[in-house]
């Protein structure tokens, strides 16, 4: 079971996020060095799509939220995460 946590972009999206962006990344890097983050992402509009991330368990999801520049600086004005039922692991 992996966890993907979905953000709804601010509607000021473009003029908000590059004030926070390094200490996002410094963020995410956390937990990608502890293997709890797998992938993350915008989708291609991500003004009107938002964004992504697949962490390895509900606990790092949690807690990357909880700490994340974007999220405590209003970048990111809605999250929800949801359980994904991996089938396809590469070998």
């Amino acid at each position: 079971m992996k966890y993907v946590v979905f953000y709804e972009s601010a509607d000021d999206l473009a003029a908000r996020a590059p004030a926070y962006f390094a200490a996002h990344t410094a963020r995410y890097q956390e937990f990608v060095e502890r293997g709890e983050l797998l992938m993350i992402g915008p989708f291609g509009n991500p003004q009107e799509e938002g964004s992504m991330a697949v962490f390895t368990t509900l606990a790092a999801a949690e807690d990357f939220v909880a700490g994340d520049p974007f999220v405590l600086q209003g970048v990111v004005k809605a999250w929800h995460v949801r359980e994904w039922n991996e089938v396809l692991v590469p070998s």
